[in-house]
């Protein structure tokens, strides 16, 4: 069973947890769980969960300075949460700043890079609305969360 199977999902809060670390050879990722909604309880829509993924990939690659560390960035099939995967070893708390003021810019958006018909496969499954109100939402609460937000329940 992976790791985030192993989370008991009826103690888990929002928050920004370290997933995993994996290593091949000298290389090094840290797998965080940026999850926004409380398990079994809350979800995001599709289409909003679809749009932060477009605003927090495009954030983090182009305008953040965790840039050149990104590798992934992406929804949880369960909605309620997002992956984001870095080069290098990595902690909530090394990070928690950055993806605090990442919600925060996308919260601040106008347009949704990559949502035309050419750049995206589909491209009409979007909010901008509901995101930027989850964004500006996970944003606050994030930038207020304790270590007991930053680390998986026992």
């Amino acid at each position: 069973m992976i790791p985030s199977f192993k989370v008991d999902h009826t103690k888990l809060e929002p928050g920004l947890y370290v997933s995993r670390v994996d290593k091949w050879g000298m290389e090094t990722a840290t797998t965080f769980d940026i999850r926004v909604c409380k398990p079994n309880k809350d979800m995001m829509s599709p289409a909003v969960a679809h749009t932060i993924e477009h605003l927090m990939a495009d954030y983090l690659r182009n305008d953040s300075p965790l840039s050149n560390s990104v590798l992934y960035f992406g929804p949880m099939g369960c909605l309620t949460g997002f992956y984001l995967i870095l080069k290098g070893t990595w902690t909530s708390k090394l990070i928690k700043e950055m993806i605090v003021e990442a919600f925060k810019a996308c919260s601040l958006s106008k347009t949704i890079p990559g949502a035309s018909e050419v750049e995206c496969g589909n491209y009409r499954l979007n909010d901008l609305k509901g995101a930027k109100e989850l964004c500006d939402m996970f944003s606050v609460y994030l930038s207020t969360a304790g270590p007991d937000k930053l680390n998986y329940p026992d």
